[in-house]
């Protein structure tokens, strides 16, 4: 989870700070969800338990009774200086700890399972984990609020309330909590207005819900959101999300939008729309969860296309499209292109002494001494064996001969090691070289590619080891060897 934002800095070693930080944070959204206290002991909104069940999640080290028993204690003490409730403290504070606890560890124990990029954004499962929490929670919460001298019947209202308070709480915010990230400014996107279309909407149809009215109002959000899931990251649509549903239930309980116009609003009424806001927000989730998905999966396709799978250095093809897109925003007007084609000498002996899975080894080490060799001078890429290709601009002719024989004498001086055995190897390399004018850079390389090809036959003719081009006769190379 790199760059995902952290509630407070947690470490394994430090369980004092760590203790601390747990009392802290649980007091401060204790009492911001008691500022919001809407009918009796009930809460409009209750961030709290959302909030703690992302913590542990986040921090698999901090599951340990000491640190469950510290938020207990949290609440409670809380109660203790500011209400009168006694012993149903103990029991309500206990149905809080029942949904953060049961909710974290079917997280915990879901993402052993699952990808660490997956599982914290599955909103399947976080929908679920929340419906499983918040109802066991609710039987108890309920069960406390009542007290020993009150008429059971209100049980199942009393239950209602406090599911929906839990239930649409932990849908909306655990989204947002388990994927946030800190926003990487030196990679962000030119700005556009355009891309703010999706949340003018959002707002525009909130303004709808409060002008129109209705219990239909509450659904109005929806394309929005959707919208939104399409366009936007997925940590910014959980974002957006979490505000336009909380937003919507405040707007609910103080009658801004009017889901029902001949009474005042019920706890009924309140369930209803917790629910329906809660339903709501998975719709744009699951949106962009499959929207990540598939751009996850084109990105895996076109890295799989453009990189060889052994040497991690550019395909065949993947070097076409650098050459296309990439290296023309690197070259400049009047420079060479020079192409370079490299070919293990014997390389076939490996395979025949060490076997095929030294002959791998090789390659790939091979490959990152040659990428190591060119640095950011030029395009390396794997044609297939242990034929390799290297595309780069220079100054002058002689600049590219100067790279080819820096890679030449690298891999020549370079021990590769297999299993308890060195091996030393030799390559071979044709270059040829151009200045493009009216071609461009793909269709250059085509042309140089073949010269290239007919330099090689000359180097491994004349003995091998070293680099042929057209640049000086070959006794010349031969005697600078």
């Amino acid at each position: 989870m790199s760059n995902q934002i952290e509630f407070v800095c947690f470490s394994p070693e430090k369980r004092l700070a760590n203790a601390i930080n747990i009392f802290v944070i649980t007091t401060l959204f204790y009492f911001f969800g008691a500022s919001l206290r809407l009918i009796d002991e009930l809460s409009l909104f209750w961030p709290l338990n959302a909030v703690l069940a992302a913590v542990f999640v986040r921090n698999p080290f901090l599951n340990r009774p000491v640190y469950y028993f510290l938020c207990y204690s949290a609440m409670v003490i809380y109660d203790a200086f500011t209400t009168h409730w006694g012993w149903q403290s103990a029991i309500i504070n206990l149905s809080n700890m029942v949904f953060i606890i049961i909710v974290a560890l079917l997280l915990l124990r879901y993402s052993r399972d699952e990808n660490e990029n997956n599982w914290a954004i599955n909103a399947f499962k976080i929908f679920y984990f929340c419906l499983i929490g918040a109802v066991l929670s609710s039987l108890l919460g309920s069960l406390g609020s009542l007290g020993p001298s009150s008429d059971y019947r209100q049980f199942l209202p009393l239950f209602a309330d406090w599911f929906s308070e839990q239930f649409s709480t932990g849908v909306l915010m655990m989204p947002f909590l388990l994927m946030a990230k800190w926003p990487q400014w030196g990679k962000m996107p030119a700005f556009h207005f355009s891309k703010l279309y999706p949340l003018l909407g959002v707002i525009i149809s909130v303004i709808a819900s409060v002008v129109i009215g209705g219990a239909g109002s509450l659904a109005f959000p929806l394309p929005a959101l959707i919208w939104c899931a399409i366009r936007y990251p997925l940590p910014i649509t959980a974002l957006i999300t979490l505000l336009t549903g909380g937003m919507e239930i405040v707007l609910v309980a103080n009658s801004i939008v009017v889901i029902h116009h001949s009474q005042p609003l019920v706890v009924n009424e309140m369930f209803s729309a917790r629910l329906g806001i809660a339903t709501m927000a998975i719709c744009p989730l699951i949106v962009s969860v499959s929207v990540d998905a598939i751009n996850r999966l084109i990105k895996q396709t076109s890295l799989r296309a453009d990189y060889d799978y052994l040497t991690g250095v550019h395909s065949r093809s993947g070097l076409y499209e650098a050459l296309k897109i990439t290296a023309p925003l690197m070259h400049k007007p009047g420079q060479k292109l020079c192409v370079m084609l490299l070919d293990i000498d014997y390389f076939k002996r490996i395979n025949d002494n060490y076997g095929h899975e030294c002959g791998d080894v090789v390659l790939r080490a091979f490959a990152a001494q040659l990428r190591k060799a060119v640095g950011e001078e030029g395009l390396v890429a794997r044609l297939g064996g242990e034929e390799f290709v290297v595309a780069c601009s220079t100054n002058s002719e002689d600049e590219g001969y100067q790279i080819a024989e820096k890679i030449r004498q690298s891999i020549e001086l370079t021990a590769f090691r297999y299993q308890q055995q060195t091996l030393f190897i030799t390559v071979s390399i044709g270059l040829a070289s151009t200045t493009p004018e009216k071609q461009t850079l793909l269709d250059a390389f085509n042309a140089l590619l073949a010269e290239a090809d007919k330099y090689l036959y000359l180097s491994k003719r004349n003995g091998r080891n070293q680099v042929s081009t057209s640049l000086i006769n070959q006794e010349d190379i031969a005697a600078s060897i």
